[in-house]
């Protein structure tokens, strides 16, 4: 007992004398230090959206809901009382992840809907079942996207990345337009990233068919062409009250990344793992922009911009080139003819005259189909 009482108190014994650790100037120089590590991490995450409106009666599409901002988007827009629906591509993941807004939200309107931007006969079937159950689709949010993936074409014949950040959101936009404007106002939010100002768009070698493959050629192009659809599409609908805004998210640490080595490598991921934690913005961060133009009044009748950190930002000149504008919408409708020849059933627009009698039988035929052929056949004629 002695023993320890001794030992206690040679323990108190060699404690720093309080008053002294004040003296000294660690303390402070810890707390400034802290206090600004703290301020620059919640710099860079970004601002919040704090305000924003109810969605009572609203219908919202997000793509790429399964995880990461798309997921984030659905719980924000779920908690202010929209009917959500979540556009995934896995269907176990998207059932899963549907379930956990509900619970989260406790709003029971939350809805799985399989969607793969890599299939142009999925989105058909996407939006087909949409305008069956739905009467109405308030915001449309193209959050869904692909990063610096291996050298891969989808099933329609189109470089990966291109088809899924650029040409499937572009096609199912196109066939949602007619619901889109009948429902106005109403808002489409697409997204690209800071990746598009080092993109150019080679119109007649989309596919890298004809130079070597470079993944982030590729993503660039795709993030660019993003961009300039956008400021195309708003001035199409400056009449309709649809209004059409493009984002940049910026650099949040979700499964986009997968590709990379900093997510791929085991030593990489663990050793950056902090690092990454500082830096990078997190979903729910990365989901700020989408609510801010999605909900807030003051982006009621903004059209036709980009926006990051809940602000206006200049694009590369080449985004706001009205030629490339018109050029890539006039090849995006061509590279999707074959999608809505599909959907028709018929030929493509460019039939001939000996055909024209079963043309006319056809174009009968397709006013009693669904709402989803209009919007697309339109603009295809065009070309």
């Amino acid at each position: 007992m002695a023993h320890r009482s001794k030992a206690m108190d040679d323990f108190f014994a060699n404690m720093p004398n309080p008053d002294a650790i004040f003296q000294s100037w660690w303390p402070w120089i810890f707390a400034f230090g802290s206090g600004s590590l703290y301020g620059v991490r919640q710099w860079l995450r970004g601002p919040k959206c704090t305000g924003g409106n109810k969605l009572h009666n609203k219908v919202v599409i997000v793509t790429g809901a399964s995880s990461g901002i798309g997921k984030e988007i659905a719980l924000n827009f779920a908690n202010r009382g929209g009917k959500i629906i979540m556009a995934c591509r896995d269907e176990t993941q998207g059932k899963l992840a549907a379930e956990d807004v509900r619970k989260e939200t406790e709003n029971m309107d939350v809805y799985f809907s399989k969607l793969d931007l890599n299939s142009f006969k999925s989105i058909k079937d996407f939006v087909e079942r949409f305008k069956k159950k739905e009467k109405r689709l308030d915001i449309l949010v193209n959050n869904a996207g692909v990063m610096m993936c291996p050298e891969g074409k989808t099933e329609d014949g189109f470089d990966i990345q291109f088809q899924t950040n650029y040409l499937g959101p572009f096609y199912l936009t196109e066939l949602l337009l007619d619901i889109l404007k009948e429902s106005a106002p109403s808002r489409i939010i697409n997204t690209t990233a800071a990746a598009h100002n080092l993109g150019d768009i080679d119109l007649e070698d989309i596919n890298f068919e004809n130079r070597d493959y470079n993944a982030g050629e590729s993503y660039s192009q795709s993030k660019l062409a993003v961009v300039a659809h956008t400021f195309h599409l708003a001035e199409r609908l400056k009449d309709s009250k649809v209004t059409c805004n493009v984002i940049s998210p910026g650099i949040c640490n979700t499964n986009i990344y997968r590709y990379l080595p900093l997510k791929q490598k085991k030593f990489i991921r663990i050793s950056f793992a902090p690092f990454m934690w500082f830096l990078m913005k997190t979903a729910e961060d990365g989901a700020q922009l989408s609510v801010y133009c999605g909900t807030t009044s003051e982006m009621a009748e903004v059209t036709g911009k980009h926006f990051k950190d809940c602000k206006e930002e200049k694009v590369n000149e080449k985004a706001n080139d009205k030629l490339l504008q018109e050029q890539l919408y006039q090849a995006s409708l061509k590279w999707t003819k074959s999608a809505a020849a599909a959907i028709e059933g018929g030929d493509d627009s460019q039939t001939n005259s000996s055909d024209k009698k079963d043309e006319d039988n056809e174009k009968k035929v397709t006013r009693r189909k669904e709402k989803v052929v209009q919007s697309v056949m339109e603009r295809v004629s065009l070309s």
